[in-house]
């Protein structure tokens, strides 16, 4: 393994950036202290602009190398907790209560300042790199509210990188997926209006419980007679909610769920049965039945010829026999699939050592990846940004 040699000589102060950031998690658009700190550190490496407020809480910094160029590259790095509760008793464990950085979120913002310092320092490459720091990645929509606040119409980028640490996965390997590599997502909410009544008198219902929980039951039906056997679908009803007696009836359920996809054809498939299923159940059943069905993640699409340029650079760190191609879909969505609609680029992952899974209460990450995923970037942009003799 061949981390950067400077990046290395700074690797402890990543790891006290991350446990200062870990130590003080903060949910999407609440990122202020983290903002500040990356605002903080981005100019005291001179970085050559820091902007500040994108999408609420989000940065931009931008870096012009040695010598000039017509083209940029973007690095993105996104800075959000979750509502968990820490579980780890880690001397840096979180401060505040009911947030914790259980999905890593703190490693992707050290190891994008990682990079920062180091080509900061270096300029070896010719153009532009910008580096974006997103907010409110974990299902509040901070790429699109970037987005739509003109990130790449103030920042265009040719091309653009991100990355997620897996403990799943072998410490040191980075891997891409080529073409479809994440899940999109639809959460969606189905009301169920009946007619309550007395528990003792059920005659005189619609029951809304009844329906709720045959429905429940039938939307699998999607996954199992309308998807192709050959295509991942994933549905799963998280929550079920009705009553407030034992001896009521209620008027009304909901459930609610998410679903998973690789394709905006099965998508659109499976957003028509829901429609289709719950039309027969307000009909069978003589009920009222909403249902309200938001997308939240984009499909993440790797571009080929860029996701193998991805894994070159990799290669460079973690050598050959570590930077590899999967053929495995991820079943967890990234709204970095937002900025990927709009900018070719690629996304990896990581792989760093412990055994507890992603947004676990105790789950704890290897500070050995840090000054791994900052040479992987320093060095996608070196190669993409080559300068010419």
């Amino acid at each position: 393994m061949s981390v950067l040699p400077r990046i290395q000589e700074f690797a402890e102060e990543l790891s006290a950036i991350r446990h200062d950031i870990h130590a003080h998690p903060e949910l999407g658009f609440e990122e202020s202290r983290t903002a500040s700190l990356v605002e903080d550190k981005l100019k005291a490496w001179g970085v050559d602009e820091v902007h500040t407020g994108i999408g609420g809480t989000g940065i931009v910094g931008v870096l012009h190398g040695k010598m000039q160029g017509n083209r940029c590259v973007g690095l993105r790095a996104d800075m959000d907790a979750l509502p968990i509760q820490e579980a780890t008793d880690l001397p840096y464990a979180s401060k505040n209560q009911g947030k914790m950085h259980a999905c890593g979120h703190d490693s992707h913002t050290t190891m994008l300042l990682g990079a920062a310092r180091y080509l900061a320092e270096t300029r070896d490459f010719a153009g532009k790199v910008h580096l974006i720091f997103q907010p409110a990645e974990e299902g509040l929509g901070g790429a699109r509210r970037m987005l739509e606040e003109g990130l790449f119409d103030r920042f265009p980028c040719d091309e653009i990188y991100g990355m997620h640490n897996d403990p799943n996965s072998p410490e040191g390997r980075v891997s891409v997926k080529i073409g479809p590599a994440m899940s999109g997502a639809t959460f969606f909410d189905i009301t169920v209006e009946g007619v309550g009544s007395h528990a003792a008198m059920p005659h005189q219902s619609r029951d809304p419980i009844i329906v709720a929980t045959a429905l429940v039951q039938q939307l699998q039906s999607v996954v199992s007679r309308n998807r192709p056997p050959a295509e991942p679908l994933v549905l799963s009803v998280t929550q079920i909610h009705a009553g407030s007696a034992y001896n009521v009836v209620p008027g009304t359920a909901s459930i609610a769920g998410t679903i998973r996809y690789f394709s905006d054809e099965l998508r659109d498939l499976t957003h028509e049965r829901i429609q289709d299923l719950c039309a027969g159940f307000e009909k069978a059943y003589g009920v009222t039945i909403s249902v309200d069905l938001r997308n939240i993640f984009h499909v993440l699409m790797n571009d080929p010829d860029l996701g193998r340029e991805y894994l070159k650079a990799a290669a460079d760190v973690v050598g050959e026999e570590n930077a590899v191609e999967t053929d495995q879909y991820a079943t967890g969505s990234e709204d970095f699939a937002d900025m990927l609609k709009v900018v070719p680029g690629a996304y990896c992952r990581v792989g760093h050592a412990g055994s507890v899974p992603l947004h676990n209460p105790g789950f704890v990450l290897d500070d050995g990846i840090l000054p791994i995923g900052a040479s992987v970037m320093a060095r996608v942009v070196e190669r993409r940004l080559p300068v010419t003799q």
